[in-house]
């Protein structure tokens, strides 16, 4: 069984600065702080292609990236009009029927 770690912002820019600014291999700065590499390199990813402030690449345990966010306020938005659309076409379809 697995536990899976959380990690602040910090400690993982400080990690992503090792890699890019210092010039450690993942593989090194992996072992050095006793993570998995593909750890490292999945926030050098997020790190080279995010084009966000700094302080947004890793938001942090329960919050989430701006896209993400206004992605799902977007979803439920979505939903909410689905249902109320259903619920008006369910009454006219009722009225529809009563109106002989």
């Amino acid at each position: 069984m697995s536990i899976q770690r959380k990690y602040t912002k910090e400690f993982k820019l400080e990690a992503v600065k090792l890699v890019i600014s210092d010039g450690y291999a993942v593989g090194e700065a992996a072992k050095n702080l006793g993570i998995a590499k593909s750890t490292i390199w999945k926030w050098v990813h997020e790190f080279k292609s995010s084009n966000q402030d700094i302080n947004q690449i890793f938001p942090g345990k329960g919050q989430l990236r701006p896209d993400d966010a206004k992605l799902k306020q977007l979803e439920k938005a979505l939903a909410k009009v689905t249902r109320e659309r259903d619920i008006l076409k369910k009454a006219l379809g009722y009225f529809a029927e009563n109106q002989d």
